[in-house]
């Protein structure tokens, strides 16, 4: 809301006079009644007895009491006070619509001209620029209008002018909540009968499961007073990606049938077509932020044998309320021959066909812990999980000593999907893992706890399998530059290797432990697609009108970024980088409404204010919305015309007469002035007084004596 300002056309201070008479009684009036009465009493008794004084007496009376009510002639020496004519001049967006913001200028320069022919006025002029506010309300006309009268005392109030194209969000319900009691004008600015069409949500999810569907509910109108007919296409789009174009009837609600593919942020951005007389597009679209969150994350942990391990993996994945876990150790193998029978042992069989074959893709995550190739599972099995990795899925392994051996998982299936092949060898002693200058760059390692320079402060691990790492990210490894976890995409899915055992070892605390929890979270949820783990990510956020863009980036380097404001400018902006991987740029964010931003391939986008501004929810112009108000107050509307041809004359008014007319407004004189000096003449003095009593009781007195 803008400053107000004041523009005075005062009129020349003309000193006049004027007089009455006033009282200022000696006694209490209460008291002054009594004894009045009292005496009226006595006066109506003597007289009801035949008392030939009677009349004397009551002339005595009536003197006394005006004597103690001390009549008094004052004359006041008078400065006229000139009247406040509030103008309040809507700046807000809808008002940059064709050519209203023009149009409101001229009517705002012919009412100032009209007013300053007029003496005993001073005018000031309210600007207010709603819609752009954070809360998304709308323009706020009373609420400026409250603030310019907080100094104005009413009895000194002429009249408000409003000029604005009648799309105005506060209206009070009642006129006396803002103290007003002066006529409310308003002049409208734009056409009659405009047209425009408008999409409104009805309905929107504010979460949604990932790859579920969710429904939406909106409407499109094209109105200019009464829904039109046919068809419009909407088009639907998330994080800048089109997934859905359809038509759909206009003033009809129809429902859309999403689904988010990731969990965290989603922007969906749904756009209508334009109409055949638009006012404007910005209300044409529409945009809804879903969390996507998962349902439940089904995890599959297969152990190859009973090891220290097994207790970090459980206790990892369980202390998670939204993992599914099914666990299976592998006990006995079926090659084992110890003569036992089989209907002897307790042991439950391990459903590989179930889990394998017909609940495969029902998993999100699949663990091997330390597995070897052995007979439980047949190749066939293991092709399956090759190909569910390429479908989408994600396969962690922490790998063994069996890794390095003839029985490694890189001698199945598999292979095709692993990234690290071992060598057959394995380096044993006391190491501390070490994140990689690749792995600094890495959202998965990047900034984990305990990772200062210049050594890690982590306790020591002491087996690491030697392999060679043919594709993927090397993120962490060992001295030597033996590989320690490799993480890969495979087809649409995800790999990572850990080539240690002794992972445990951190979680018991061995030489201070280390980040275990930490790691295992950023890498199954790396596997599971969060967009805020992603190599390469484009994000951007507006606060306090100041958008932020962060880029992560596995390059060293990253080239300018694309931004399109609101209203369609583009804008080059040059990011910084701000640690390895990680750059940032800032620039401001004045226009309301929904930024787009791209850079290398990535697109991002970013809302300034309300998603879905009130403002813009109807920019027709309407003389129906400020109807109430201006009629309560005894006031008019009136359409300006183009350029304020239509402007009305304005002319000053008593408050007992009309404030509106076809063609003109009108301005309450209030007659307000200020006292500059006063005088006093008693009428009834004191020795006066007394005289007149002490007469008019004597002639009583005589009176009865005859």
């Amino acid at each position: 809301m803008d400053p107000i300002n004041a523009v005075n056309t005062t009129s020349a201070i003309n000193t006049t006079s004027g007089w009455d008479i006033v009282f200022d009684p000696s006694l209490p009036v209460a008291l002054i009644i009594i004894l009045g009465s009292i005496g009226a009493l006595v006066v109506a008794y003597g007289a009801w007895r035949g008392a030939r004084s009677a009349g004397w007496r009551l002339a005595a009376l009536t003197i006394t009491l005006l004597a103690i009510l001390n009549p008094t002639i004052r004359q006041e020496d008078r400065d006229p006070v000139d009247d406040i004519a509030i103008v309040l001049v809507d700046e807000s967006q809808s008002m940059s619509i064709g050519s209203r913001s023009a149009d409101a200028a001229a009517t705002l320069m012919q009412v100032e001209n009209k007013l300053k022919k007029m003496t005993g006025i001073n005018t000031r002029i309210v600007t207010v620029s709603g819609g752009t506010s954070d809360d998304g309300e709308g323009t706020k006309a009373f609420s400026a209008l409250e603030t310019a009268l907080a100094d104005v005392p009413s009895e000194r109030l002429a009249g408000v002018i409003l000029i604005t194209d009648g799309q105005v969000h506060d209206v009070p319900q009642k006129l006396s909540a803002l103290g007003i009691k002066a006529p409310v004008h308003g002049l409208i600015v734009g056409d009659k009968g405009e047209r425009d069409r408008r999409l409104t949500v009805l309905e929107a999810p504010r979460f949604g499961i990932v790859n579920k569907p969710v429904t939406l509910t909106l409407r499109v109108d094209d109105a200019n007073g009464t829904t039109a007919s046919g068809n419009a296409t909407v088009t639907v789009s998330i994080d800048g990606k089109q997934v859905q174009k359809t038509d759909i009837r206009i003033g009809e609600p129809a429902k859309l049938t999403l689904t988010l593919d990731h969990a965290g942020i989603n922007v969906v951005e749904i756009d209508v077509a334009p109409g055949p007389d638009e006012l404007t597009l910005a209300n044409n679209r529409a945009v809804i932020v879903a969390n996507g969150i998962h349902d439940r994350l089904r995890v599959l942990l297969i152990s190859g044998e009973p090891h220290p391990g097994e207790r970090t993996w459980r206790n990892f994945l369980r202390a998670d309320p939204s993992v599914d876990l099914v666990h299976f150790t592998i006990l006995r193998p079926p090659e084992k021959d110890d003569g036992i029978p089989i209907e002897e042992l307790s042991l439950i069989a391990f459903p590989t066909r179930e889990l394998f074959v017909d609940k495969l893709h029902e998993f999100d995550l699949i663990i091997f812990d330390r597995y070897k190739r052995q007979s439980v599972l047949p190749l066939e099995y293991l092709a399956n999980v090759a190909d569910f990795v390429e479908e989408g899925g994600a396969v962690l392994d922490a790998a063994g000593p069996s890794f390095a051996s003839p029985y490694s998982l890189y001698r199945t299936p598999l292979a095709g999907i692993l990234p690290a092949e071992p060598t057959g060898e394995i380096s044993v002693g006391a190491f501390r893992a070490h994140v990689t200058d690749l792995g600094k760059k890495h959202p998965v390692t990047a900034g984990l706890p305990g990772d200062a320079s210049p050594a890690p402060q982590w306790g020591s691990w002491f087996r690491v399998i030697n392999t060679n790492v043919s594709r993927g990210s090397i993120v962490m490894d060992a001295p030597g530059g033996h590989p320690l976890l490799v993480l890969d995409h495979a087809g649409k899915g995800r790999v990572a290797q850990l080539l240690s055992d002794q992972f445990w070892l951190w979680s018991r605390g061995y030489e201070g432990g280390g980040p275990q929890s930490e790691l295992l979270r950023r890498v199954a949820h790396w596997l599971m697609k969060e967009p805020d783990l992603e190599e390469e990510n484009l994000s951007a956020a507006i606060n306090g009108g100041t958008l932020t863009l962060k880029r992560r980036s596995m390059s060293d380097t990253t080239g300018e970024a694309e931004v399109t404001s609101p209203s369609g400018k583009v804008s080059k902006l040059t990011l910084n980088a701000e640690s390895p991987g990680r750059f940032d740029a800032q620039m401001p964010a004045t226009e309301l409404g929904l930024y787009r931003i791209t850079q290398g391939g990535l697109t991002a986008v970013a809302a300034s204010g309300p998603l879905n501004p009130r403002e813009f929810a109807d920019v027709r112009a309407s003389d129906t919305v400020l109807k109430p108000v201006t009629n309560a107050s005894g006031g008019g509307l009136y359409w300006v015309g183009r350029n304020g041809t239509d402007t009305p004359d304005i002319r000053a008014t008593r408050p007992d007469k009309d404030a509106a007319g076809s063609d003109w407004l009108g301005l309450r004189r209030n007659n307000q002035y200020f006292v500059r000096a006063v005088r006093q003449v008693p009428l009834l003095v004191g020795p006066l007084a007394l005289l007149l009593i002490l007469g008019t009781l004597a002639l009583a007195w005589r009176r009865e004596g005859r």
